[in-house]
């Protein structure tokens, strides 16, 4: 699966958090990263080239810091222009994500919160847009207040971040477990004797899992679940 990563962010250069990010996926070849704001600072925007992208890619993932409760605005711009030149069946079946980064805590974004709504709220335009081109919305990835992470949480950050551009849409344990076995694999980190030792824990209970699941689907298709 090929994933089209659309960032818009003024700062992306200066920004910590997305350059952490942006590190983190070098190198991935399914990936591709589309700063807006590198290509459109001061030029027009190339409808044509933008439709190429979103019609070669099987994932569409908008990158971006959220200001004032919306995205920057060459994002916006970028969606009246290119996805109004499409009809909305053009995206069908494509997977739709948001990665958004955020200054505010994560509790403020619930019910009785600060803000008295939360971050589903905020996006519903963003799910009314998979909706109306037929996508796949995915659940938003929210990172909130990078500046503040410690260590451990920037690295199951980097897990994360790269499962939700890299794995599969719809994110069962199964498949997720899989997605990590094989991702650990290709990892070059220096203690590979531990790295060993994670994986084969891993696919074992990845074969557990899996004889749940032909448990599970032989009770189904015998009506006694």
């Amino acid at each position: 699966m090929k994933t089209l990563l659309i960032i818009s962010h003024p700062n992306y250069q200066e920004s910590m958090g997305q350059q952490f990010l942006k590190e983190s996926i070098l190198g991935f070849e399914d990936v591709t990263i589309h700063h807006l704001d590198s290509c459109y600072g001061t030029s027009a925007i190339d409808i044509a080239t933008e439709v190429s992208l979103l019609k070669e890619h099987d994932r569409i993932v908008f990158q971006f810091p959220l200001y004032w409760y919306s995205s920057p605005s060459l994002l916006k711009e970028w969606q009246d222009q290119v996805l109004s030149s499409l009809s909305s069946g053009a995206l069908k079946g494509k997977a739709f994500g948001l990665v958004i980064s955020v200054g505010a805590n994560q509790k403020d974004y619930r019910p009785g919160g600060k803000l008295g709504l939360t971050m589903e709220h905020i996006l519903a335009p963003y799910q009314a847009l998979a909706n109306y081109f037929e996508m796949i919305y995915l659940p938003h990835f929210a990172i909130n207040q990078f500046v503040y992470q410690t260590d451990a949480e920037k690295v199951s950050l980097v897990t994360d971040y790269q499962y939700y551009l890299t794995g599969p849409a719809n994110q069962s344990l199964a498949e997720r477990t899989q997605w990590l076995i094989s991702h650990l694999k290709r990892s070059q980190h220096k203690d590979q004797a531990k790295l060993q030792l994670l994986v084969g824990a891993l696919e074992e209970n990845a074969e557990t899992l899996a004889d749940l699941n032909d448990t599970l689907s032989e009770m189904t298709a015998e009506g006694g679940y």
